[in-house]
C-alpha cells in the first residue's frame, strides 16, 4: 500500500512539475517615435513616453495617439498580426505544451511631422463657422 502511494505521489508530483514549466507566450509591442519623448496612448489608455513598451493579450487592431509638444498630433491604428503559432490548434501547444517561453515582440516607429501655425485667414473662418453652429444650437 506504501509503495502504491509513493508510486501515486511521485506521479502527481511528475504532472504538476511539467505542467508548472510549460509552455507560455509573452506578447509585447514596442513603440518608438521619431523624435523620441511623444505622449503614447494605446487604445485609450496612456502607457509612457517613447520609446516604450507594454505587454498585451490580444492579436488585432490598435487604436495609437502619439502627442510631443511642437509636432502634430499622430492618431492612427496598427494591425497586430498573430503569428502561425497562435491559430488553432498549434496554439494549445505553444500556450500549454511547449516546454519552454515564447516572446512575440512586435516592433513599430511613428514618425512626427513638426506644428505649424494655422493660417489667420483658416482660424478665423474656423471661429465664424464655429459661431454659426453656436447659434443654431441655441433654443
Amino acid at each position: 500500500m506504501t509503495a502504491r502511494v509513493a508510486q501515486l505521489s511521485t506521479v502527481i508530483l511528475i504532472a504538476v512539475g511539467a505542467v508548472a514549466t510549460a509552455g507560455c507566450v509573452r506578447r509585447t509591442l514596442k513603440i518608438t517615435t521619431s523624435p523620441p519623448g511623444a505622449l503614447v496612448v494605446l487604445n485609450d489608455q496612456e502607457i509612457g513616453r517613447s520609446p516604450t513598451e507594454v505587454d498585451f493579450t490580444w492579436y488585432g487592431d490598435y487604436d495609437v495617439v502619439l502627442r510631443k509638444e511642437g509636432y502634430e498630433t499622430l492618431k492612427t491604428s496598427w494591425k497586430v498580426p498573430a503569428p502561425w503559432y497562435q491559430t488553432i490548434p498549434a496554439d494549445f501547444f505553444a500556450e500549454v505544451l511547449w516546454p519552454g517561453r515564447i516572446h512575440d515582440v512586435h516592433e513599430r516607429e511613428f514618425v512626427l511631422a513638426p506644428a505649424t501655425a494655422p493660417d489667420r485667414d483658416e482660424l478665423t473662418e474656423r471661429a465664424f463657422e464655429f459661431r454659426e453652429k453656436a447659434i443654431d444650437i441655441r433654443p
